[in-house]
């Protein structure tokens, strides 16, 4: 069981598209590897981001679940329901599957233990994890050009970053002024 954790780890990790067509990756226990690699991705973002200020790291973990949900819905959505190809055929549960073993890139923030280093890790992680996605993403909904599954994955990004931005907005305009 460990060993297929990890096989999947790796795998998704070095990009390798044959991970989203093979049967074993979509299992009985793939849900759980998917939940347990984003509760990882969590803690490690909330670890290096520790090191330039204070986190909260078990806040970080549930919230890098309640993300999971975002992205997977946005994305089935976007990619499924709005976007079609002509041989799309997936759900949603294969759509959260796919987020979650793309997120595996960013269990190397876990590594950004010095300050100078934090922000181009997370960065570099980011930009590995949108390319897991990018491959999961074309994979699962069997679109034939990576530019379509870049486009929903991008639209998916914008609708996070505008809600996360106008969440963050509100509090700051709620702070009080001296």
């Amino acid at each position: 069981m460990f060993d297929e954790f990890t096989k999947i780890i790796f795998r998704s990790i070095k990009l390798d598209k044959s991970l989203y067509k093979d049967p074993n990756t979509f299992g009985e226990f793939s849900l759980y590897y998917a939940g347990i690699i984003m509760v990882l991705d969590g803690l490690a973002s909330a670890t290096a981001l520790s090191n330039i200020y204070k986190t909260n790291i078990i806040l970080s973990g549930a919230t890098s679940l309640i993300n999971w949900l975002v992205w997977a819905l946005l994305i089935y959505v976007i990619g499924i329901k709005l976007f079609p190809d002509q041989n799309t055929k997936s759900n949603f549960k294969i759509t959260l599957i796919t987020v979650g073993i793309a997120h595996a890139p960013g269990l190397f923030r876990f590594f950004a233990l010095v300050p100078e280093f934090v922000v181009p890790i997370i960065f570099l992680t980011q930009f590995w994890i949108f390319a897991s996605l990018l491959v999961g993403i074309r994979e699962i909904l069997n679109y034939k050009s990576n530019l379509k599954s870049a486009g929903v994955i991008i639209i998916a990004f914008l609708v996070i970053a505008i809600v996360s931005l106008s969440f963050v907005m509100e509090k700051i305009n709620s702070l009080p002024v001296n």
